[in-house]
């Protein structure tokens, strides 16, 4: 990755005063996010911003820009190499509506919590806002809303299949991934005045003429757009392949036909490294909203006493877009440097002594992760742990007891908790650590994701069997009581997914009530793009037989699935809730 630092400033620039003390005349690239800017590693802009800063790159980053003309995204100017475009955090869509297609009464990204700060389908909306005002500059998308519509995808909020968003918003390049390593690349490319190809972790489209001399090239070609608008069993083929080739080691490249063009996937980045994860995490982050906001961002509230130690997620849910955004592989911090972050949070005023996490998508995976080797670079499999947890996968958790007990020890920190969510799986392997997480880690409630306990649905989801569950509350609750504290399980549940029904709902709440277990979160599923539980949910189809699935498709019939549950009532109620 080969970071080298060449001064950096305390913010990146927001605006022209900015520049001009800085001495600059011109920034090299401008990124446009939906999010507020926070200049700390959670915030995907200010993680990309300063890792290309560390390169040398002069960045600005214009956040959650007027989009009703073009004023406000020429404030930094023109830049010298290209504009990154991210809707932000999360899907623009996602964050505007629950699964009940209900718009949300906030956004946790802007300052004061306050919807309307970014336009729906907000990649596509920017991409032709900077297109209008700055005419011949390249513009490269990516974060999550770019990443996961890289090729046809359904879209719940219109009920339809649409094309790549590379397509629609006719941008320059997609990043697909975590992007550091394809943004740099990009970056030299672009300076060097060479066309950003081949570059892993991206895609591009090819025209009729790249597509005809481009003939027997080595890619794998998916499912025309037109295919998979058409036919439901194509939909779920092009799903499948996406999947299986989401390797970087074994993966191949992608191509797939719109109309007289294509676009042209690229394989996944390559995990971080160790030192690569470091070298990221300890750029001169100042760990703060910009200066000029006045009211809180919800989401840095939220975040900004925890600490991100793991990269990655192995579990390979149906329904979840990490595996296929952030990779299956796992990266690890090294204890010196999530050490030497929360020497550098404990001099912040809002930090009164608790970690309030070590984690990251899934805690428990710090450290672990595949053993390597030929094994690893062939592998096909889109789960570590479904069926059953991989030969190959690591479950010895001693690093990350190690990590928690480094960070308890520093002066000045009395509580670390973990609270980013646990594969109970993978922790049965190593009772040792349930008793660690139990005696001083869990800040009362141990939040847990077993989803569902019909056998059935957890197939489809690729989630662990209730068998495994019930042995993890028996073992963390004889662990809490050996430890004499008052502590307790929530669980999290998904209702409405693809192949639940009513029955299924009621084995669900049947078993919470023999457990004596609230669930005081349960999530309606939402339909998000390229997942292949979106693939069941438009296609109606099985994606291991085939054979046709009840899926829920009323907000009267997903509301009475969420009313079986013990606690919640088929009326939300809130706004937000769903």
């Amino acid at each position: 990755m080969g970071v080298t630092m060449k001064g950096s400033a305390d913010v990146l620039p927001v605006f022209p005063e900015e520049m001009s003390t800085l001495g600059w005349d011109r920034c090299d690239i401008i990124l446009v996010t939906g999010d507020a800017y926070v200049d700390h590693p959670a915030f995907g802009a200010a993680l990309i911003g300063r890792y290309l800063e560390g390169l040398g790159y002069r960045v600005g980053i214009i956040p959650q820009p007027d989009t009703g003309d073009t004023e406000d995204i020429l404030r930094l100017g023109l830049p010298r190499l290209f504009v990154g475009v991210t809707g932000g955090a999360m899907d623009s869509m996602v964050n505007h509506y629950t699964s009940l297609n209900r718009l949300r009464s906030n956004d946790a990204y802007s300052p004061g919590g306050l919807p309307g700060r970014r336009p729906d389908r907000a990649v596509l909306k920017y991409v032709n806002l900077v297109k209008r005002a700055m005419p011949g500059i390249p513009v490269v998308i990516g974060g999550m809303e770019a990443s996961m519509r890289r090729i046809s995808h359904y879209d719940y909020w219109s009920d339809r299949v649409r094309k790549s968003i590379l397509l629609d918003s006719k941008a320059d390049v997609l990043v697909h991934g975590m992007g550091e390593r394809a943004s740099g690349e990009i970056a030299r490319a672009l300076s060097e005045g060479r066309e950003p190809a081949g570059i892993r972790g991206t895609a591009v489209v090819l025209g009729a003429r790249a597509l005809k001399e481009a003939d027997g090239a080595d890619w794998i070609e998916l499912p025309s757009h037109e295919s998979v608008v058409s036919d439901p069993s194509a939909f779920m083929e092009m799903t499948r392949l996406v999947e299986k080739e989401s390797s970087p080691w074994s993966g191949s490249a992608l191509m797939q036909r719109a109309d007289s063009r294509a676009v042209l996937v690229q394989p996944p980045s390559f995990p971080l490294s160790t030192e690569e994860m470091d070298r990221l995490y300890g750029l001169p982050f100042s760990r703060l909203p910009h200066p000029s906001y006045e009211e809180e961002i919800p989401a840095f509230s939220m975040i900004r006493n925890s600490i991100t130690v793991v990269r990655g997620c192995s579990g390979g849910c149906s329904f979840c877009a990490l595996g296929l955004h952030q990779g299956r592989f796992i990266s690890s911090r090294s204890p010196e440097s999530v050490a030497g972050e929360v020497e550098e949070l404990k001099g912040k005023q809002y930090f009164r002594g608790t970690v309030t996490d070590l984690g990251g998508p899934t805690a428990n995976l710090y450290g672990l992760g595949c053993r390597g080797g030929r094994a690893m670079k062939e592998c096909t499999r889109v789960s570590c742990l479904f069926p059953g947890i991989c030969g190959n996968f690591r479950t010895d958790h001693s690093s990350y007891e190690e990590l928690l007990d480094r960070v308890s020890s520093i002066p000045g920190v009395s509580n670390v908790f973990v609270s980013s969510g646990i594969r109970f799986d993978v922790a049965l392997r190593d009772p040792s650590f349930i008793g660690k997480l139990a005696d001083g880690h869990v800040s009362g409630y141990l939040k847990i994701a077993p989803e569902h306990f019909s056998p059935g649905v957890l197939r489809l989801m690729r989630k662990p069997s209730p068998e495994l569950w019930r042995e993890f509350v028996r073992t963390f609750e004889a662990a809490t009581e050996e430890c004499g504290r008052k502590q307790h399980i929530e669980p999290y549940m998904l209702v409405a997914f693809p192949g639940c029904g009513m029955r299924e709902m009621q084995e669900a709440a049947r078993e919470l009530e023999r457990q004596g277990l609230r669930p005081e979160r349960a999530q309606i599923f939402l339909p998000a793009p390229m997942t292949m539980a979106t693939a069941m949910y438009h296609t109606g189809l099985d994606p291991d037989t085939g054979c046709a699935l009840r899926v829920a498709r009323r907000p009267s019939e997903k509301r009475r699935q969420l009313g079986t549950l013990p606690g919640h009532s088929s009326k939300p109620r809130r706004r937000d809730e769903l």
